[in-house]
């Protein structure tokens, strides 16, 4: 299959590369098998719009197959992360809808979660400034998230008229800052500070503006060394298993952990560790 700029390239065996994607509206740059994606409309504080909503679906489902991208950093250009919808380009065309319009646009957005949550590399969210409405929601959908002291995170859904349940806030957000404070939130829609995010476990770590984005990359780059294939069962099961009761999920748990000793990885750590060696894993 000839490969065409703008589309992953197609390899033997159902695999594809990314390092040559180009994409129309966002930056996407892949390097030492860490791929960076920025929201580059940083005049705008970097809004959403009907088109790179659809990109970002299609590219986070294409990451599936991608054998060259071991991790994701998912930052914003400028000194913001993602501002939400375009008021213009979303909004407003949004108001002209019948329903059926509505439902179909909302599904794409819920669509472009479902694609972070089953795609197999870790996402790392390097969170700058304003993180607003479905920008938060990408953070929130990301598997690891770093701020600073500045960042604003709102799920300001209910300013404008909306429920709180969107892109699968309510079941995303408890989960990672629990029921009552995922509530307020939700509730309110008023911005949680970098400090209080850190404090109630949305972030990770804080670290200075200057220093986000090479700390979000060092994180990735560390997961892209390690055993990526085991890197992807263990995301699966922590997605999974928000569906299963104790016993469900032990069992699962040890399907996943025997298929992980078939693999490479696994003999390449067991004789390293016997030469007394860091092993060189390479997520086979």
């Amino acid at each position: 299959m000839k490969y065409r700029p703008g589309e992953p390239q197609q390899l033997p065996g159902n695999r594809a590369a990314l390092a040559g994607y180009q994409a129309s509206h966002f930056q996407f740059e892949v390097s030492c098998g860490v791929a960076t994606l920025t929201l580059n409309r940083p005049e705008r504080k970097n809004p959403l719009t009907f088109e790179s909503y659809a990109e970002l679906r299609d590219l986070f489902r294409a990451l599936t197959y991608a054998d060259d991208v071991k991790a994701v950093v998912l930052t914003g250009a400028g000194d913001n992360f993602c501002s939400g919808g375009d008021v213009h380009d979303i909004i407003g065309p949004l108001t002209k809808l019948d329903m059926p319009g509505m439902l179909a646009f909302t599904r794409m957005t819920g669509d472009l979660v479902k694609a972070m949550r089953h795609c197999p590399q870790p996402i790392i969210a390097a969170v700058d400034g304003i993180c607003a409405g479905a920008g938060a929601i990408l953070a929130l959908a990301s598997d690891i998230r770093l701020g600073t002291a500045r960042s604003k995170t709102a799920f300001l859904f209910t300013r404008v008229g909306l429920a709180g349940a969107d892109m699968g806030a309510c079941s995303l957000l408890p989960r990672v800052i629990g029921q009552g404070r995922a509530a307020e939130l939700l509730y309110t829609g008023r911005s949680m500070s970098g400090a209080e995010a850190e404090r109630w476990g949305f972030f990770n770590s804080v670290q200075e503006p200057e220093a986000l984005l090479d700390a979000a990359r060092a994180f990735a780059q560390g997961l892209a060394d390690g055993p990526t294939f085991a890197h992807g069962m263990t995301k699966k099961m922590l997605h999974q298993e928000w569906n299963m009761g104790v016993d469900e999920a032990i069992e699962a748990e040890a399907q996943a952990q025997a298929i992980c000793m078939a693999t490479n990885d696994f003999h390449r750590a067991y004789h390293a560790f016997v030469a007394k060696q860091k092993p060189q894993f390479e997520g086979d």
